[in-house]
């Protein structure tokens, strides 16, 4: 169910998402601002697990808040294609920038609960390997999605195109809708803590758990001056027609596919803080390769960049997720993932409004910045970051002799 359900919701992001959310806010006459603020919303929309968590750490009815809020993200999302049919051409942008708030607002009500419900329908036993497996059929079809998408904005025009991927997105809603009302209700292990700021203070005075969140938000933070702009510099910058764009898309989402069964089996043999600290170099050599556009055509160097970016996002979007429901105590996951949502989301959110404020200003600098400098020189910070910070804030909790004995036990039963 959890596989069939990631699958319905991965095609309808794939369809609007991505290189085709650029796309169409481009289409709908947005700057590079106003992208660089609607790249950042997923991640201000986080804050809203906070008061998702307060307010129903103890809630009986999971499932229906997972539905209820999941139906309406995807809802939210789809009504943005009929913008340019019913509003006057100077409401678009405004419009699908509160319509893409609303519908991620949504999702990250739902999203806490649902990560609550997951870690206790999957075993924990299996989960990282479970969750790998999920993420690779996911990324497969989704990846097919966004190359079968370019294909059709190829093939007809902008707005026709458009309407062919809105359509196919509002198919996959309905489907997703199903399986989440098909969800189990599972009983929940309620909080012992009444109080709702003593619950929130908890994850606060976990030194691990707090000091690694810590880290990941400044990360985030970084990253995504730049990254989540890769689609808008690729598009708009330098150029490269959607058909391209959206061939690389596919074979990063490819890459990301190949490397979640990989980055799962390595999750449960050497643990998830080792593992997610392998990511960041990654990710932060992806940023670097755009350096290579100054000597070598841009398509190829995008290609590998992307296969690059692959491998570490998928790494890392997937060990974050295994962190933040295994430091929490059960009782208490939905207060955790929520502040370490709301904290990373901070981040994550004033990262690509900073982002495209600098391309603005680019626009009169020399090409060289705009085109490929300003990328590489984000991935030397985050190389910088990686070999310093990350080390430190990201190293395995200290255990005695016998805990570790367990812990080894541990990681032999999940390698088995």
């Amino acid at each position: 169910m959890i596989t069939s359900e990631g699958i319905s919701g991965g095609l309808l992001a794939s369809m609007l998402g991505g290189p085709f959310l650029t796309g169409f806010m481009l289409y709908l006459g947005a700057s590079s601002a106003q992208i660089g603020f609607a790249l950042a919303i997923p991640a201000f929309a986080n804050l809203a697990q906070i008061f998702t968590a307060i307010v129903t750490h103890n809630v009986d009815n999971r499932r229906a808040y997972v539905f209820g809020y999941g139906v309406l993200y995807r809802v939210l999302w789809v009504l943005t294609g009929l913008i340019p049919f019913v509003l006057p051409e100077s409401y678009w942008v405004y419009s699908f920038i509160t319509l893409y708030l609303l519908s991620y607002l949504c999702s990250n009500i739902a999203g806490v609960i649902w990560a609550s419900l997951i870690s206790d329908m999957i075993p924990s036993q299996v989960r990282g390997r479970y969750m790998g497996i999920r993420n690779t059929i996911v990324g497969g079809l989704a990846a097919a999605a966004v190359l079968a998408g370019g294909q059709l904005l190829e093939l007809f025009s902008k707005q026709n195109g458009f309407i062919f991927l809105y359509g196919i997105a509002a198919i996959c809603m309905v489907w997703n809708g199903y399986h989440l009302f098909n969800y189990p209700n599972l009983p929940y292990e309620k909080s012992q803590e009444s109080h709702k700021l003593q619950l929130l203070l908890k994850p606060l005075k976990d030194r691990s758990f707090l000091r690694a969140t810590l880290f990941l938000a400044a990360w985030i933070f970084f990253q995504n001056i730049s990254v989540p702009l890769f689609s808008y510099v690729m598009q708009d910058v330098l150029s490269i027609s959607i058909q391209w764009v959206t061939i690389i898309t596919t074979i990063q989402m490819i890459v990301m596919m190949a490397s979640y069964y990989v980055w799962g089996n390595m999750n449960a043999k050497y643990g998830t803080k080792r593992v997610l600290l392998w990511t960041l170099p990654i990710i932060a050599a992806a940023c670097l390769l755009w350096g290579a556009i100054a000597w070598i055509p841009a398509i190829p160097v995008l290609i590998l960049v992307h296969m690059l970016l692959g491998i570490g996002t998928g790494g890392f979007t997937q060990l974050t997720f295994n962190f933040t429901i295994e430091e929490a105590p059960a009782s208490e996951r939905t207060i955790y993932v929520a502040v370490f949502a709301a904290l990373t989301g901070f981040t994550g959110f004033l990262g690509p409004i900073l982002g495209g404020e600098i391309y603005r200003k680019m626009s009169t600098m020399p090409t060289w910045l705009e085109h490929y400098g300003f990328s590489a020189g984000m991935g030397l910070v985050l190389l910088g970051l990686a070999l310093t910070a990350g080390r430190s804030m990201l190293r395995p909790n200290r255990v005695n002799a016998s805990s570790k004995a367990v812990v080894q036990k541990k990681h032999e039963e999940l390698a088995s």
